[in-house]
């Protein structure tokens, strides 16, 4: 059998699975996509369209363990009983990302990280567009990658890459690497232990050499304790809030101004207050961005245009209503602890928190100081909020229970006053009330708007 005439059986029919199926077709394989879940009407006309066969709310055994190899999309967990029967077999299991590249020639800047990686991609992907790249935008945002590399013809890729999709590649190369900093998130995902999900996410390093430049956090300890373990083959170029660093980014003049300086060009400068984007986590997520496109030798007047003018990204930190002097802000991406405490550090005003969902493994001990700090009132949002209730009882005084969007608005509105912030922070998965954070953001939203 030529390489044209390979199997691919495709796990999962949603944006990741459905893109590489129609990639997998034009590059000449036999595709068969199943789904144990309902697959929507949108993807089925897609592969209908397509003549691509699939089946949902099943998954038929001697179909996909023919395969020669298998996609799995990247939310079916190692533990699901049909990826246990694939690896028994030793069926070879790739990400999306990780068969897209074999079909593309672009060159990938990469972004991985617990928090900051969207805003970060966006920032990245805008400064790239605006200096007249041919460039595409996907990963854990934006279109399937695979769906373009079969239907576009883009130069570069601006890839938001999660933990779960590293952990299905191998081959891949990035060409620019970012990591924004790694704190305990989706630990159900790596039995409960943190060195797995780190080694997930320093995955996206692999295979990387001189010619390609890994962008990371100084400030972050876990990702400066992995790296005093590895062998670095490849440019690394750091980025600081909190101290000077010899090559890469920090801030000087007490904190106000950013810079940037290489050894192959020259300093980049500008005021933080210039920047679109407020707070400690979006001069991270800045630096970092304004670092790739400098490598990359974008004009600095372009990555400056950006910067200040960037308008953000839905559902983290977005401002919604003002509603008689209380005003609610949108952080439903804030899907783990470290997310949320940037939220709650960048609050100046009483807040009325708005948390909890499906608990990953948490632990809520760092947030205590600025709970205390910060927060009037705490309305638990989720099916169990009984760990929400064992960190903080006792250290605020109001904490009630909800389980719908409308009911917890309500209250966070009736308990507010002139001045307050009614703020969603989750700190939690979505799934337990929700389709994902974007549904619960603009529930929220919807539910601010009817008050």
């Amino acid at each position: 059998m030529n390489e044209n005439e390979k199997y691919l059986v495709v796990l999962g029919a949603g944006e990741s699975g459905v893109g590489t199926a129609i990639l997998a077709q034009k590059q000449g394989y036999r595709v068969f996509v199943s789904d144990y879940g309902s697959i929507s009407d949108k993807y089925k006309d897609v592969l209908n369209q397509y003549k691509i066969d699939w089946e949902e709310k099943q998954h038929s055994i001697d179909k996909i363990l023919t395969a020669d190899e298998i996609m799995k999309s990247p939310g079916i967990p190692d533990k699901a009983p049909i990826v246990k029967q694939i690896k028994e077999k030793g069926i070879h299991i790739a990400s999306e990302i990780e068969f897209a590249k074999r079909y593309t020639n672009a060159k990938m800047i990469c972004i991985t990280g617990s928090n900051g990686k969207t805003t970060t991609t966006l920032l990245t992907y805008d400064i790239l567009q605006r200096a007249g790249l041919n460039v595409g935008l996907g990963g854990n945002v934006g279109k399937s990658f695979a769906w373009q590399v079969a239907t576009c013809d883009f130069d570069y890729y601006v890839l938001e890459l999660s933990s779960f999709q590293l952990d299905n590649m191998y081959d891949f190369k990035a060409d620019v690497a970012i990591l924004m900093n790694v704190t305990p998130d989706h630990l159900d995902r790596y039995e409960y232990k943190f060195e797995n999900y780190l080694n997930s996410k320093f995955r996206i390093l692999q295979n990387m050499d001189m010619s390609g430049y890994f962008i990371y956090c100084d400030d972050d300890p876990a990702t400066l304790e992995k790296m005093a373990t590895l062998r670095l083959e490849t440019n690394w170029i750091p980025f600081s809030i909190e101290h000077n660093v010899e090559r890469g980014a920090d801030l000087t003049d007490n904190g106000q101004t950013f810079n940037i300086h290489l050894n192959n060009n020259s300093d980049f400068t500008m005021s933080i207050n210039d920047l679109s984007l407020s707070g400690k986590h979006n001069t991270y997520n800045s630096m970092a961005a304004a670092v790739a496109a400098n490598v990359l030798n974008i004009r600095k007047e372009t990555i400056r245009e950006c910067l200040t003018s960037f308008k953000g990204v839905e559902h983290r930190l977005e401002p919604v209503l003002k509603v008689h002097q209380i005003e609610f802000i949108n952080d439903s991406k804030a899907t783990n602890v470290n997310s949320a405490w940037y939220a709650l550090d960048s609050m100046r005003k009483p807040t009325i928190w708005i948390v909890g969902g499906t608990d990953k493994g948490n632990d809520y001990s760092t947030l205590i100081p600025l709970v205390k700090q910060k927060v009037k009132a705490i309305i638990c949002l989720g099916v169990d909020n009984s760990k929400i209730h064992a960190a903080f009882d006792g250290i605020v005084d109001n904490i009630i229970d909800t389980q719908s969007m409308e009911h917890a608005v309500k209250s966070a509105y009736y308990m507010g006053s002139d001045g307050d912030v009614v703020l969603l922070s989750p700190c939690c998965a979505s799934f337990d009330l929700f389709d994902n954070y974007e549904d619960r953001g603009r529930q929220f939203k919807a539910a601010v708007r009817n008050l």
